[in-house]
């Protein structure tokens, strides 16, 4: 066994040492993932899922790797009635699959600006926030005394589980703006959050509520910060020949309201043709979308989908929205759509 301990000594090194080094390589290259996190299955990006305060659902997606010398902007998503983070995050549609997969792509944007390049200065975070139910509304009525402060609670702890310094661009669809809305209610809002887009979300806007100048008031506290509105004329849709709009909601009017208090305030700009109405005050930091609906379509989900409503929200007055003109679609992110569940 002497005479032949150096001979199997030999043999390894010639045929295990090399592919031994290049595993120890891999692993000594491969990108750490953030504590608590986890290898997602698609584009090798990183995940964690969090249940906090009484029903509410976080899921964070984060590059494979990010960059400890650059800060993190973190895409924080309040999801729509009726979808669930899964739905929400998108996948591709393929037969037997919800329907609901196919409507916001939240995901594939996130991904899309990536590759845009909106994170070259920075690392770019999604989370998705789902509230028991699947309804923000409903979640805050059963939680009649303190709901709001708990919304608050939730957004200030947002940024907890990724390296500082965190800046956040908080944006809604749908029900999803009663989480924007329960956190102007309970406080100021936050100064980490540099944007809010309300897609379509804008339902409970009333300024006798002090929503205006909540916003006014932060987007006075820095001049990064940008209030960012897309909606359409929702007063006439009908679904099986019946109204879905009382004669007082929807989020047509709600912009409306939200213009006649800002406009006086700050003066806009008005862009108008056949589709569109644009609003935009002087310094671009509150523009609106809004979508004449002259055909009467229910237009709620593909404001966000169909027209890469999300990407717009994240690229108005950044360098790389200055290039990007595919608001209004067609979709601009089918490559980064991960496979169905």
């Amino acid at each position: 066994m002497r005479v032949l301990a150096p001979l199997f000594a030999r043999l390894f090194s010639r045929l295990f040492a090399p592919s031994l080094a290049l595993l120890l390589s891999a692993c000594a290259n491969a990108p750490a993932l953030l504590p608590g996190f986890q290898r997602s299955v698609h584009f090798d990006e990183q995940r964690l899922e969090l249940q906090v305060n009484d029903g509410v659902r976080l899921l964070y997606l984060a590059p494979p790797r990010l960059d400890p010398a650059k800060p993190t902007r973190l895409l924080a998503f309040a999801l729509p009635n009726g979808n669930s983070i899964e739905q929400t995050l998108g996948a591709r549609l393929e037969p037997g699959l919800d329907w609901h997969y196919d409507i916001q792509h939240v995901g594939a944007q996130w991904r899309r600006l990536r590759e845009l390049g909106s994170s070259g200065e920075e690392n770019l975070v999604l989370v998705l926030m789902e509230a028991r139910g699947l309804s923000w509304p409903a979640w805050r009525r059963a939680h009649p005394q303190d709901a709001n402060a708990r919304i608050a609670e939730v957004v200030a702890h947002l940024a907890d589980p990724l390296p500082g310094p965190v800046r956040i661009d908080l944006m809604a669809h749908s029900g999803g703006g009663g989480l924007i809305f329960g956190l102007m209610e309970q406080a100021p809002i936050p100064p980490a959050i540099d944007r809010i887009a309300l897609l379509d979300a804008n339902y409970n806007f009333e300024a006798s509520a002090g929503h205006g100048r909540r916003l006014l008031d932060w987007l006075d506290g820095d001049a990064r910060r940008q209030l960012v509105v897309i909606a359409y004329d929702d007063r006439n849709i009908q679904i099986d020949g019946k109204p879905v709009i009382g004669p007082t909601g929807g989020t047509w009017r709600a912009s409306h309201r939200m213009l006649d208090f800002l406009a006086p305030l700050r003066p806009m700009s008005l862009e108008e043709d056949a589709d569109w109405l644009r609003r935009r005050s002087g310094d671009g930091r509150i523009a609106f979308f809004l979508h004449r609906n002259p055909d009467n379509k229910i237009l709620h989900t593909r404001l966000v989908g169909e027209m890469n409503g999300v990407l717009l929200s994240a690229l108005l007055g950044r360098p790389e929205g200055k290039t990007w003109q595919r608001f209004g679609g067609p979709r601009d992110y089918e490559a980064w759509v991960q496979p169905r569940p």
